[in-house]
């Protein structure tokens, strides 16, 4: 009886005691013959006819005649591309199971391989290569080299003093695209001297309110202390500019030009004060210790085109209008060996002489450095504009030299502002005679 109290029929008793009674003969070997030609015959019959063997020329051993199958002759490569490899062929024929052997002689398999790439073509000789090249202008190329040779000295105690080689930056608010770059100069890399210049590109709030700063401060080649400086330069007008940002803006998007030049010739000034006291615990002279700033204050809303420069020291402010660049910053003379306002494009006043009340010098008999003149500039921007603030070492080559001016023209005037690697490329343009550090910042107008 099964454990569910149903009871067996008798003929599955008889099942079970046939396969468990111990009087039973235990299976074994057959008297049936049992050979390989035996079994392929019985797995024949049970899969059905075998086909009929095709005739080949040769003898024939045993009595299952052999089929040779002709092999081909080696591949030869041949000249030119590659042909298109073959589709798969299948596997299992229509109209049998996939565990009937296929018709005819076995082949091997062939696989479907996806071609590589071809290689980029080779630009024919004397042409630059399809990626960003940096190139010369004029008869002959400068003496250094184009890339970086030697690093600068390093100390164990003044790592967080290190200047990278190369700084680059983009942006797009509003209307306009950023690009910025500050490059270390053909001489100080085979000098292995740090770079001078430095480069600050800050947003400071959000929305339609907010106001991107771009900061340029660099100095000539001197004594190696130009190059700290640049950095507070730099550091110290980004936070003042940080902390009246939100006035700042407003009186941009409203036109109040007058409110915005009194301010921020404030926020130079203390900048400037700072610097020479940094000079003073130094031990060192003011004009040792000081660079020129350039900055540009871009608002992010994209309602209000106005752009506004201002400044101390050697650098430029140029804009490639209709192809043609014009210096917005022109050179400022004193009048009469003293100080004075000069008027500059489109009715600005430069004003002359800051009035800042210069610390005493440690070192006795030194006199106090001469009033470095501020410069402002609010102006429209037009659909189409470039405008270009840029250090001395940049500066300098495009008001000296018609041919790199030219090409940058050329180059920007057209397609649109250039992607951050072209716009490196750009920057780095050489000129034989200048090899100072190249430090810029343009800004394309919709």
């Amino acid at each position: 009886m099964s454990q569910q109290g149903e009871k067996p029929a008798a003929h599955e008793d008889d099942w079970w005691r046939a396969l468990y009674d111990k009087s039973a003969r235990d299976t074994g070997p057959s008297g049936a013959p049992d050979s390989l030609d035996a079994r392929f015959d019985s797995v024949s019959d049970a899969v059905g006819p075998e086909p009929e063997p095709e005739p080949v020329e040769g003898p024939v051993e045993g009595d299952h005649p052999a089929t040779v199958v002709p092999l081909p002759g080696p591949r030869l490569p041949e000249a030119g591309p590659a042909p298109e490899p073959p589709g798969l062929p299948r596997t299992v024929a229509v109209g049998r199971a996939p565990w009937e052997a296929p018709a005819g002689p076995s082949r091997p398999q062939t696989f479907a391989v996806r071609q590589p790439p071809p290689p980029p073509p080779v630009p024919p000789a004397g042409q630059p290569p399809e990626r960003p090249a940096v190139g010369h202008v004029g008869d002959r190329p400068p003496t250094y080299e184009a890339e970086p040779a030697a690093l600068p000295e390093s100390r164990a105690d003044a790592l967080d003093d290190l200047v990278p080689d190369t700084v680059l930056d983009g942006a797009r608010y509003g209307t306009y695209t950023l690009r910025a770059a500050s490059v270390r100069g053909d001489s100080a890399r085979f000098r292995g001297e740090p770079r001078r210049d430095a480069l600050l590109t800050a947003r400071f709030g959000a929305g339609d309110g907010a106001l991107v700063l771009v900061a340029v401060a660099g100095g000539v080649r001197g004594d190696g202390q130009d190059r700290p400086a640049a950095a507070d330069a730099c550091r110290w007008i980004g936070g003042a500019v940080a902390r009246s940002h939100a006035r700042l803006s407003e009186d941009i998007r409203a036109g109040r030009r007058g409110d915005l030049k009194s301010g921020l010739h404030r926020l130079t000034d203390r900048t400037y004060g700072k610097l020479r006291a940094r000079a003073a615990e130094l031990g060192l002279e003011p004009s040792a210790y000081t660079a020129g700033l350039r900055c540009l204050l871009l608002p992010a809303d994209p309602e209000c085109r106005t752009r506004v420069f201002f400044g101390i020291g050697p650098g430029g402010v140029l804009r490639l209008r209709d192809g043609a660049w014009e210096d917005l910053d022109p050179e400022v003379r004193p009048a009469n060996g003293g100080a004075a306002d000069e008027q500059g494009p489109d009715g600005d006043r430069l004003t002359m002489d800051l009035q800042i009340t210069t610390p005493p010098s440690p070192r006795a008999g030194s006199a106090p450095p001469p009033a470095e003149p501020f410069r402002f500039r609010a102006s429209v921007a037009r659909p189409g504009d470039t405008l270009l603030l840029c250090g001395n070492g940049l500066a300098e080559p495009m008001r000296g030299e018609p041919a790199l001016a030219g090409e940058l023209a050329r180059r920007w005037s057209s397609g649109g502002p250039p992607g951050l690697p072209a716009y490196l490329a750009d920057i780095q343009l050489r000129t034989k005679g200048y090899a100072d550090d190249r430090t810029g910042a343009a800004v394309w107008e919709a």
